[in-house]
């Protein structure tokens, strides 16, 4: 019995479609997953495994690798404070520290009424307006504790959606057109590559 629903069975067949190879989807299918459940559950990922021809133990390894997927429930908005180098000097870590007093959750932790899942993150690549705050992957400027305070209570009221959609929705577009290039290009380009490594590591090696 498949988990994923209807819709979804068959806007992963049609992402499968975008590949060369049917595992070369499986992270794109463990968004798609995401999106429906706002985590990756079990039968998910077994369903997953199937479509792309791979084990559930691969998909598990994968999931578990990167940040942006999750295999354990997680609130419906997902707010990640960075403390690196620029935020950290920037106030990130009293953000943060002000964040978990907020929520009444420390980082790592989902708030007793299910909605925040606060997590400590590195580099969120906006550097320039430190502390850097996303909720569900979206940067909201937010780098002030009471600019947080008025996020949070916007949230809570169910504002900002059009902006923020519930945790798991990558992108709102559905992509249509997979790799245009053809294998003879593709193969002459990564030719093309190779040889000038080996001319580099020639004029390096003399």
């Amino acid at each position: 019995m498949n988990h994923l629903t209807p819709e979804m069975r068959t806007r992963a067949e049609k992402l499968v479609a975008l590949y060369p190879e049917p595992r070369s989807a499986l992270i794109p299918l463990c968004h798609l997953a995401q999106e429906q459940d706002g985590y990756l559950v079990d039968d998910a990922m077994i369903e997953i495994a199937e479509i792309v021809g791979v084990t559930p133990a691969e998909v598990r390894g994968t999931a578990t690798f990167y940040d942006m997927l999750h295999t354990d429930s997680v609130g419906r908005y997902v707010v990640g404070v960075c403390t690196n180098i620029a935020c950290l000097l920037a106030g990130g870590d009293e953000l943060l520290a002000h964040a978990e007093a907020s929520l009444g959750v420390r980082a790592g932790g989902t708030s007793e009424d299910g909605l925040f899942t606060l997590e400590e993150t590195e580099c969120l690549a906006d550097c320039d307006i430190a502390p850097c705050v996303q909720v569900n992957h979206r940067y909201v400027r937010t780098t002030t504790p009471e600019a947080l305070d008025s996020l949070v209570a916007e949230l809570r009221a169910g504002e900002r959606g059009e902006e923020i959609p519930p945790h798991g929705t990558l992108i709102r577009v559905e992509r249509t057109v997979g790799l245009e290039a053809s294998k003879d290009t593709i193969a002459a380009e990564r030719a093309t590559a190779r040889a000038a490594a080996a001319e580099r590591a020639t004029v390096e090696g003399s």
